[in-house]
């Protein structure tokens, strides 16, 4: 049984965590699906909405029973955090959409998106330490990214959850709506701003942000060469300039 919805709009791919048994557990076979998701969207790049859907769970984390099993072998091989890594990185910008809670695993998967929406019930946090293990999945380099170092550490040394207010307040999320139906609209809203612009500026915007530090200023500068000799930008600055002249 497949553990995503996906659904294909001519700019975006929607795809929704679809294990509601299991409280979306992240398992081997969503990550599976997760990297087919990211092979399609590296070979064809669209903006990304990734979401539990509106029932009241993002991702109750990995899947207990089976990370009880896993050796070291298993943690060397980076399961999830290499899928994480993956939509990470993928070309086009990201957007999840958080309904209840999203733990462990669950709220990695939301960090490495681009951005966070989520719902007055979403919940975010990191109980590994209690489970005897760390948060291997990206949390312990994009939490201190998102939210400064002192906040992740407390999250994360504690395994102390997260309310949408909060999340809210320290940076964690970009929007909280009240009612779990003005969730996914909110999302698409956010993407159909972004999707307003040029697809090769968003693209390249998103790769210099990303980029290391070290990478600054020549990228900007590389990036910004290729976006001067394109037929786009040629194309918007004109229409701009009509319009203020019409006006």
């Amino acid at each position: 049984m497949s553990g995503l919805r996906i659904e294909e709009l001519p700019d975006r791919l929607v795809v929704t965590l679809d294990r509601p048994e299991k409280r979306n557990a992240i398992d081997a076979d969503l990550i599976g699906e997760l990297h087919a998701v990211c092979a399609e969207l590296e070979a064809r790049p669209r903006l990304l909405l990734l979401t539990g859907g509106t029932d009241g769970i993002f991702a109750g984390g990995a899947d207990i029973a089976q990370l009880r099993e896993r050796g070291r072998l298993d943690a060397l091989a980076a399961i999830n955090q290499a899928a994480f890594a993956r939509i990470r990185a993928l070309p086009m910008p990201t957007v999840a959409a958080v309904d209840g809670p999203a733990l462990g695993g669950g709220a990695e998967l939301a960090y490495a998106c681009d951005l966070r929406v989520c719902t007055a019930r979403a919940v975010f946090g990191q109980p590994e330490v209690r489970l005897g293990i760390l948060a291997g999945a990206g949390a312990t380099y994009r939490l201190p990214a998102l939210i400064g170092e002192a906040r992740a550490k407390e999250l994360l040394f504690t395994g102390r959850r997260v309310d949408a207010d909060e999340a809210l307040r320290i940076g964690l999320v970009n929007r909280v709506v009240a009612e779990s139906a003005e969730l996914l609209p909110t999302a698409h809203g956010l993407l159909d701003e972004m999707a307003k612009g040029s697809a090769l500026a968003l693209r390249l915007t998103k790769l210099a942000v990303d980029a290391p530090a070290a990478a600054h200023p020549q990228l900007d500068l590389l990036s910004q060469a290729v976006l001067f000799e394109d037929e786009e930008k040629h194309r918007r600055m004109t229409e701009f300039l009509e319009r203020r002249r019409s006006r």
